[in-house]
């Protein structure tokens, strides 16, 4: 494997405090504005979406990489995610993301296991690695009925 990798973005202003961003291996692109609190447009995704986004994307997508290594069968994963932006020293700063898994999984057996893997994820996302803010890890694992149950095969 490679040791190095590039991502390419660009952003073009579209307005004031708006603008488009693309990339060439994306179909599409993302439409964002400051939000409204610095005089933004509402209802529209902003940076500072996009940077919660990329932390929690990255946090599912590497879960779901370790529990399909590590032969981990779940029933479902959903993570909300909250960014804390504040003044520091003058200037605004994420200081704090919450990641709030709920993961799904049949047996209470696979409880600590599945509670060790959401914590392995949180530890190996290279975008939470990347930043400098606080990533802190609230998890809930929930024991399905086998009846509702549609198993993620890792």
């Amino acid at each position: 494997m490679d040791t190095v990798h590039t991502y390419r973005i660009r952003a073009a202003a579209t307005a004031l405090r708006s603008g488009e961003v693309a990339s060439p291996n994306v179909p599409g692109s993302i439409e964002f504005s400051a939000p409204p609190e610095f005089l933004g447009q509402a209802g529209m995704w902003t940076p500072e979406d996009l940077f919660v986004a990329a932390l929690v994307s990255c946090y599912v997508s590497t879960f779901s990489s370790i529990a399909d290594l590590s032969k981990f069968n779940f029933v479902s994963l959903e993570v909300d995610a909250e960014g804390r932006l504040e003044k520091v020293d003058g200037a605004w700063k994420f200081v704090q993301v919450y990641l709030r898994p709920n993961l799904q999984i049949e047996h209470e057996r696979d409880r600590e296991r599945g509670i060790r893997l959401l914590e392995k994820a949180e530890k190996g996302c290279l975008i939470a690695r990347s930043i400098s803010a606080q990533t802190i890890l609230e998890h809930t694992v929930i024991v399905v009925s086998p009846d509702v149950a549609v198993t993620h095969a890792a």
